[in-house]
């Protein structure tokens, strides 16, 4: 199949596709004889194994590093549950943090009743304020 059927088939842009192959997550595909690229079944498969570990958040180096695991099933799966605890831990940190901005947020936008005017906003006044 040719690239824009692929792009229908997982639900992926043409434009991903192309990134995927670039970045070698995608092999190199064989040609027809109008120089397009051709895809197979497997390809289907590996782009939907990528789409799913972006799903995830997952890396473009993470996901290099699960293809390459993938290939090797007679191998302990240790790498693959130490790169998921990490992720989960960088997640984790993300959600800490995300919750911080949502406090401040929160506390900025308590600054401010809705019957003020725009000269009196807590929001602009407190934003205006030089932080150190």
């Amino acid at each position: 199949m040719k690239i824009g059927e692929l792009a229908k088939l997982t639900g992926c842009s043409v434009q991903s596709i192309r990134h995927y192959e670039k970045e070698k997550l995608l092999a190199s595909q064989r040609r027809s004889d109008g120089n397009f690229r051709l895809y197979d079944s497997a390809t289907v498969d590996q782009l939907k194994f990528i789409k799913h570990c972006r799903s995830l958040d997952l890396s473009l180096a993470e996901i290099r590093q699960l293809i390459a695991l993938n290939q090797q099933p007679g191998i302990g799966c240790d790498d693959v549950n130490r790169m998921v605890d990490s992720h989960i831990e960088q997640v984790a940190l993300r959600i800490n943090e995300l919750q911080d901005l949502q406090n401040k947020l929160m506390t900025l936008r308590n600054s401010c009743s809705n019957q003020s005017t725009v000269k009196e906003c807590g929001i602009l006044q407190t934003l205006s304020v030089t932080r150190k």
